[in-house]
């Protein structure tokens, strides 16, 4: 049987008003459309460095 993989909830917590175009890109790459929605994502390098180039804009919730 595979493993189940390791997932992260991501949460947006700040406006993507005075955000570069590449956050906002990259906010919409994560799901994350509105202000506090939350997305159940797989922790993967590239969902990683995705949340790092916006980590003032969203939280972590480990899961």
């Amino acid at each position: 049987m595979a493993k189940a993989a390791k997932t992260i909830k991501v949460k947006q917590t700040g406006s993507v008003i005075g955000a570069t175009k590449v956050q906002r890109a990259t906010m919409l790459g994560l799901g994350l459309k509105k202000m506090n929605t939350e997305k159940v994502l797989q922790d993967t390098p590239a969902v990683r460095g995705m949340i790092k180039k916006v980590a003032h804009l969203v939280t972590v919730v480990e899961e």
